[in-house]
């Protein structure tokens, strides 16, 4: 089976099938989420190179929609030391926790296994997979710069401009001027469709653009004096009441979120460079040259990931050399210029297959510009172990419960606030 896609979960329930080997083939399972660009399918082939290149090679990735719930599940066979992938993938709001004394130990160094030339990684993304005592536990995949998607269609039918540079200056520099935008968009907006699809989406958007987000400047949990979660919170809310949104959920696992951008339910969704290959995937041929992308109220990096080997894997060697070439520059541009993820190696930035890119799917945007533009303009944010938990919390069980049910916001606040202190005892 060459580059198979298993959506299955992140790995199988017994070591004996993690990592299995058949007649001196070796078969290395890769654990991810969401939109890697990696497969043989919609991505750019990645594992199919790879296996040219070492016949002995079999790759089979497991992947999943919800990181989060890729994240429980890949905690819990962490600390059983059984079912994993031979190569893990780790959100970066995940990766304070991975990194942590209580989880450290369970990876393999990268630093000294896999080859990987470490100095080719942007320093911060190098800094954020980087144990206390030194070791390597990850290596980087992508970052996440910012960006409107829109949909010229619908904002044609709402009287609002569709030249990127006009749209990105109905918002420029404010977050504000962005919900100003929806409400324009409200009065004359096709029956059956929102300004945005998720109030949840625009809180991350929204604090992906604040140096201050989860923790202080030392990585301690503070999301309660945050001023980047307040303003993030405040705007959300005022979406949600508003009636700007959808009211969807993001990466549902029914896959409501993912139909709407076929049947054009809304009309912009915060783009971090990874959602290009989202939305190219999910709104289909048949609306290829209807979106096109913008820069946003304010640069911000919003997500990013890393390739980690556990140390339970039976080929931890051959796991380590594959995702040290994942994750080299070359293969970075590669998946740039299918998927549209933008490199955390330095020189892929720079590189003119990153600068003159375009992307046929959003009318050769030139995405290469806008998304390495907002990536120089990104202020990276001290992380603590536990801001991919309390994220969730917040929008999930927080700004859902208020676009969805209606929930009174101070109500959905000490909901999350209740949450937390169970859940995490802070």
């Amino acid at each position: 089976m060459t580059g198979t896609v298993l959506l299955t979960g992140c790995g199988s329930d017994g070591d004996d099938e993690a990592g299995g080997k058949d007649g001196g083939t070796i078969t290395l399972r890769i654990g991810t989420y969401g939109s890697f660009g990696y497969d043989d399918k919609t991505g750019a082939k990645l594992y199919a190179e790879y296996e040219r290149l070492h016949p002995n090679i079999k790759i089979e990735e497991s992947n999943v929609s919800d990181g989060q719930k890729y994240w429980d599940a890949l905690k819990l066979r962490l600390s059983r030391n059984s079912g994993l992938a031979d190569i893990q993938a780790v959100e970066v709001g995940y990766i304070a926790e991975a990194t942590g004394e209580n989880m450290a130990g369970k990876w393999v160094d990268l630093s000294k296994e896999g080859g990987a030339d470490t100095s080719t990684y942007l320093d911060w993304k190098v800094k954020q997979a980087t144990t206390a005592d030194g070791k390597l536990i990850a290596l980087g995949t992508d970052i996440g710069p910012m960006a409107i998607c829109y949909n010229k269609d619908l904002f044609a039918k709402a009287k609002l401009p569709t030249d990127r540079e006009a749209v990105a200056k109905l918002w420029e520099g404010d977050w504000s001027k962005f919900i100003a935008a929806g409400e324009t968009y409200k009065k004359n907006a096709p029956a059956g469709t929102a300004f945005h699809d998720s109030a949840s989406g625009l809180f991350n958007a929204v604090l992906s653009s604040d140096p201050v987000q989860y923790a202080d400047s030392g990585g301690k949990l503070d999301w309660e004096n945050s001023p980047g979660v307040k303003k993030a919170w405040e705007l959300g809310v005022k979406a949600a009441q508003s009636g700007l949104t959808a009211k969807l959920r993001q990466f549902d696992e029914k896959g409501t979120w993912n139909a709407a951008f076929k049947n054009s339910k809304f009309a912009t969704v915060a783009c971090p460079s990874w959602m290009t290959g989202i939305i190219k995937d999910q709104a289909g041929p048949a609306n290829q040259g209807k979106w096109d992308i913008a820069a946003p109220p304010v640069a911000g990096n919003w997500g990013g990931s890393f390739l980690a080997v556990p140390k339970a894997g039976k080929h931890t060697k051959e796991a380590a050399a594959l995702a040290a070439w994942l994750t080299a520059p070359e293969q970075h541009a590669k998946v740039f210029a299918v998927n549209g993820n933008i490199p955390s190696t330095k020189d892929t930035l720079l590189s003119p297959a990153v600068q003159n890119a375009t992307m046929p799917y959003f009318g050769d945007t030139p995405v290469g510009k806008i998304f390495s533009s907002a990536a120089a303009g990104i202020r990276p944010a001290a992380i603590s172990r536990w801001d991919g938990q309390v994220k969730t919390f917040l929008t999930d069980n927080g700004i859902l419960d208020i676009e969805q049910r209606g929930t009174d916001p101070g109500t959905a606040w000490e909901n999350v606030r209740k949450l937390v202190e169970d859940k995490i005892g802070q």
